[in-house]
């Protein structure tokens, strides 16, 4: 019965050193795996030299591959909400230009958000975030949708412990840090690394403007329009778009109150600033994309562009806060609209279907990474 026992517990011994061994091997090959899979050093972030270099990387936060690799996994990643039902791609589709296509989303309790999901596009030249600009950063732009009760609702503690329970993110982790130590800060470094290289720039629009596509006359028109203030004493008609969407990137960083209402429901900036100028100013999204992105506004209330066109040209609402570049322009001597014709309404909308770039809302860089290796995985088990 002695000798039994002690073969017994040595025999026990010995398995529990053969599983921590196994362990090792497992971990140190998954490692492995990891460290010769994915690709490291700078990320090279190409874009049009007509975009300009004025972009906003942090000194501490800088581009590489291997956080943008991880960045990619935690957008998609289900685990960084309450119920581990929503991610960061939930509300930014990538068929949609990383919008949703819904006024307002669906939060983990089922309440739905005060504003409409912002395309995700270009946000390597943004200094300002969200309707409101109240964020100064990616990386703080980040917590707010993370952390908010009605959005993913679930604290930055516990993304970190339920992350850093996983399989693979300790070792990505020490890929992109330097070692396994997961925290929220790091989280959302990782993130915006990913969000900034949401370029899109090979819509028809850009193909023009590097004298690689001749647009049609309807297009010529309606960019014609789009670009140019009216002026009807000089004969002149416009639309007065490029006002805020000028410039090859169709946006410039600007907060404006563009009549939406007389009285506002939603203050914008002026929750911030506190100043009754800022009542209903919210900032100028892009147009890029503008196609794919509907509803409109801040607050998605224009279901198509048909109805933002008739908007900008009949149904200015007169405020204090109105912005000032929008009163009084008209087609009209006299006028108190801007009263643009019907076949140019139709003209403007098909410049505006000049600027989708269906480069980038396919572009398997930005894809969901477990769609791709299901699929990957399918093709495998077929054969």
């Amino acid at each position: 019965m002695k000798t039994y026992k002690h073969n017994m517990v040595f025999t026990g011994h010995k398995s529990f050193i053969i599983l921590v061994l196994l362990g090792l091997i497992t971990c140190l090959s998954g490692w492995s795996y990891i460290n010769d899979s994915i690709e490291t050093g700078p990320y090279q972030l190409v874009y049009p030299a007509n975009f300009g270099n004025r972009i906003n990387v942090p000194d501490d936060n800088q581009t590489t591959k291997q956080g943008v690799y991880l960045g990619r996994l935690l957008f998609y990643e289900k685990k960084l909400s309450a119920n581990n039902t929503l991610s960061c791609a939930s509300c930014h589709q990538q068929d949609k230009a990383f919008t949703d296509g819904k006024a307002f989303s669906e939060g983990v309790d089922h309440v739905l958000t005060t504003r409409n999901s912002m395309s995700l596009v270009n946000l390597l030249w943004a200094r300002k975030f969200f309707w409101d600009g109240r964020a100064g950063s990616l990386e703080d732009q980040a917590i707010t949708p993370m952390t908010n009760p009605h959005e993913m609702g679930q604290s930055l503690e516990i993304s970190v412990k339920k992350i850093s329970n996983t399989v693979t993110y300790p070792a990505l982790f020490k890929l992109v840090y330097g070692d396994e130590t997961i925290t929220s800060d790091r989280i959302c470094k990782a993130i915006s690394q990913f969000e900034r290289t949401l370029i899109s720039c090979n819509s028809r629009y850009d193909q023009y403007l590097s004298n690689a596509y001749q647009p049609a006359r309807q297009e010529l028109n309606g960019m014609n329009l789009f670009m140019n203030g009216p002026n009807p004493e000089k004969g002149i008609r416009g639309a007065n778009c490029a006002h805020c969407h000028g410039g090859a990137k169709t946006y410039k960083e600007l907060f404006h109150n563009n009549g939406l209402d007389s009285i506002p429901k939603d203050a914008g900036i002026e929750a911030l600033t506190g100043l009754a100028a800022d009542r209903g100013r919210f900032k100028v999204p892009t147009l890029r994309n503008i196609a794919l992105t509907a509803p409109y506004m801040h607050d998605g209330r224009f279901k198509t562009l048909n109805e933002v066109v008739d908007h900008y040209s009949d149904h200015l609402k007169e405020s204090e806060a109105l912005s000032t570049f929008l009163r009084g322009e008209s087609n009209d001597i006299g006028g108190k609209t801007l009263h643009l014709r019907p076949e140019e309404k139709k003209d403007i909308i098909a410049f505006l279907d000049m600027l989708t770039d269906s480069t980038f809302i396919n572009d398997p860089r930005f894809s969901d990474p477990n769609k791709i290796a299901s699929k990957q995985k399918s093709k495998t088990n077929s054969k």
